[in-house]
């Protein structure tokens, strides 16, 4: 028997109470903060993506419209559908801090020493009763009577903090590797930066349109498709639907043609259908595939910088024809495409190094979460 069966032995054996939200909450609306954005302001905007990225997207304004306070607990209010924001929750951590914004609640415990504001956060971030009003196909707008109805346990007290033990552990374990993962990532950017520099040295310069095919996609509708495996690349970081034919095979560079992520650099080395993008094909006996993906993407800053228009953007295959490229030898190509790849899977490939690691403590974390904050009611 663990330390949490022993306090419900002790405690509550013959079950826990549960209560509405709205009895052991206080609830705050934020409020629009658009006309008052400012690059250094002294608070930091309680917006969705800041809540969304755990407090590492962040805006700011000189006015505090809406303070809100250490232990308030902010959740999310609407999302697009299927989207990963929806009853996402931030623990505020000090004072004078933050100011809340619209379309983002937040949440006072009533009585502190019946709920500790931790427990609660672990309880309501993402909470399944609320994800319920997510259709999946329109934006989801949470009510405050949604939000203040779901029904919690409410433990006593010493469960509470010994569940918020264990959880902080799991929080505190990912964000270390996520950490570690970060200076993996920019260790990763230093050496594309040193391997694929070329200025100054003796390599040949061509523009790409002399020694690469750029093909246009072709156009199609979701009416048009059916459920398939063949992914459809548009302009967006990845397929958007499924069509049961494809058109390309092989190694393959993409770039989305317009939107948002206009410029986007990818790499494919499977079937797919080509819509609202464009795609690279190097003559192979002078350049690898991967190395010239390795160069493009090395360059995205520069790119998405390539975007023409007023409206939508959009970038141009015909500009890509006088990109300029170097042609190093085949055996250099190959050996920085080698060192690459394998810094490339060790902090991009989920399957392997600290990635995978993450993901399976994300689950490990989910896992327990869940079996720790179910409790047998008390009727």
């Amino acid at each position: 028997m663990n330390k949490i069966d022993k306090l419900i032995q002790q405690l509550c054996p013959e079950g826990v109470e549960f209560k509405e939200l709205g009895e052991v909450c206080d609830f705050l609306n934020g409020k629009g903060h658009e006309k008052h954005i400012v690059q250094n302001g002294k608070y930091i905007v309680a917006n969705s993506k800041f809540v969304s990225t755990e407090g590492n997207i962040k805006k700011y304004s000189d006015i505090q419209i809406s303070p809100i306070y250490k232990n308030d607990i902010l959740m999310v209010m609407s999302d697009l559908p299927n989207g990963r924001a929806l009853a996402k929750c931030f623990l505020v951590d000090k004072d004078d801090a933050y100011t809340l914004n619209q379309r983002i609640c937040a949440l006072s415990v009533k009585d502190k020493n019946a709920i500790n504001p931790k427990f609660l956060y672990y309880l309501l971030n993402r909470n399944y009763q609320l994800l319920k009003y997510d259709s999946g196909s329109d934006q989801t707008n949470l009510k405050k009577d949604d939000i203040l109805k779901i029904v919690i346990p409410v433990p006593p007290l010493p469960i509470q903090q010994e569940i918020v033990s264990i959880l902080d552990k799991f929080t505190m374990l990912e964000a270390e590797l996520e950490a570690e993962l970060e200076a993996r990532r920019a260790q990763y950017n230093f050496y594309c930066n040193q391997l694929l520099y070329f200025v100054g040295k003796e390599v040949e310069w061509k523009m790409l349109g002399e020694v690469a095919q750029i093909l246009r996609g072709t156009a199609i509708t979701e009416k048009e498709t059916i459920l398939g495996e063949i992914p459809v690349i548009a302009n967006s970081p990845g397929p958007v639907y499924f069509h049961n034919v494809s058109n390309r095979n092989g190694e393959t560079i993409v770039i989305a043609r317009s939107g948002a992520y206009s410029g986007l650099v990818s790499y494919w080395n499977e079937p797919f259908f080509l819509t609202d993008a464009f795609s690279i094909h190097p003559d192979i006996s002078l350049l690898k595939t991967k190395f010239l993906f390795y160069f493009l993407k090395n360059e995205q800053g520069k790119i998405h910088n390539m975007k023409k228009g007023s409206g939508v953007p959009h970038v141009r295959a015909k500009d890509f024809e006088s990109y300029i490229i170097p042609i190093p030898p085949m055996e250099e190509q190959e050996r920085i495409v080698g060192i690459l790849d394998k810094f490339d899977a060790l902090v991009n490939d989920i399957s392997v190094g600290l990635p995978a690691e993450i993901e399976a403590r994300r689950k490990q974390y989910e896992y327990y979460r869940e079996k720790l904050l179910t409790f047998e009611k008390y009727e």
